[in-house]
């Protein structure tokens, strides 16, 4: 490819590609001219550095998968929207496992208050408004959701529910069928951590 048509825009596409294929740690400029076959060089034009390129694949991941949400949460509400929602994230990391890998890359205040983080927060509470949660339960549940959701995702991806019945996927569809059912019952706030006093 000539170097004439290298872009940022460019770069970073195909530097997310590069890590749903070989793991987004292993993503540099480096690794990015080796697969245009040009020098690094041609490359710091358009890049300042490899973590430059990360933040970009992050950002395009966070945006790729808001976008999905979205689409998938339009004339949802509850249970039905708790679900479409789970299962954008557990499908986007399957699909693109380097870019999922990205979302989770911590950014600097600024960056990730201009990124598409932003609307995925907006969309967690608009989902829970629907089961009533008021601050700073909705918080707490916000919380909860992306621990479980993305403890769900790394541990199957890691194969760790692969080995015993029942199947990850009648484990994924119960989990969901209890975190509805929590959001729904949602315990009063209790005293303080044992040992506090008021």
């Amino acid at each position: 490819m000539a170097r004439a048509g290298l872009t940022p825009e460019l770069l970073t596409r195909v530097g997310a590609e590069l890590a749903d294929e070989v793991g987004f740690d292993q993503v540099t400029v480096s690794a990015l001219a080796r697969r245009f076959d040009v020098k690094v060089a041609s490359l710091y034009s358009h890049l300042r550095n490899s973590q430059e390129l990360r933040t970009r694949i992050a950002l395009l991941a966070l945006a790729e998968m808001a976008d999905r949400a979205a689409d998938a949460l339009a004339g949802r509400a509850g249970k039905d929207a708790l679900v479409a929602f789970a299962h954008v994230y557990r499908d986007y990391a399957r699909e693109h496992p380097g870019r999922y890998t990205a979302a989770r890359l911590p950014l600097d205040p600024e960056t990730a208050a201009a990124s598409a983080g932003v609307r995925h927060s907006r969309m967690t509470r608009a989902i829970l408004r629907g089961y009533d949660l008021a601050e700073p339960d909705q918080t707490h549940a916000v919380r909860l959701l992306g621990s479980v959701f993305h403890g769900y995702v790394s541990l199957e991806a890691a194969g760790g529910f692969s080995h015993s019945e029942p199947s990850s996927e009648e484990s994924w569809d119960r989990v969901l069928d209890a975190l509805d059912a929590l959001l729904r019952n949602w315990p009063a706030a209790g005293p303080g951590p044992i040992g506090t006093t008021d």
